[in-house]
């Protein structure tokens, strides 16, 4: 399986209220990530990420893009978790033995007024 795979099934599967199943599949260990919002380890993530599942479950999440550079890659998301709240979301997943060791994200309100016709997505 390719590891942009592996990254989409782990997104899906968290966003669908299978965190802890995620994590077992996916994530490594030895896991870091540099969320701004909660410490950098595993277990914080995974309990935020089930936290978010739990309080937004019918969220809809679609997932644009993805690429893959050698253990990187990066995944360019739609979220909305109302419809008045919608993110244009990338995360950049890094791995090691086959799982997710390093993650970083980055996520952008869609602006009610934007004056780019494009749109963000």
């Amino acid at each position: 399986m390719l590891k942009k795979d592996m990254a989409r099934s782990f997104l899906q599967m968290a966003w669908s209220g299978a965190v802890f199943e995620a994590y077992e599949k996916y994530i490594h260990p030895d896991f870091i990530h540099h969320n701004a919002y909660f410490k950098g380890e595993r277990e914080t993530l995974l309990r935020g990420m089930d936290e978010s599942a739990r309080q937004f479950p019918d969220k809809q999440c679609e997932i644009l893009r993805a690429l893959e550079d050698g253990d990187l890659v990066a995944v360019h998301s739609k979220v909305a978790l109302d419809p008045e709240q919608v993110y244009a979301v990338i995360h950049i997943f890094r791995f090691e033995d086959e799982k997710i060791i390093e993650e970083w994200e980055s996520a952008q309100e869609v602006p009610k007024d934007s004056p780019n016709e494009n749109g963000i997505f």
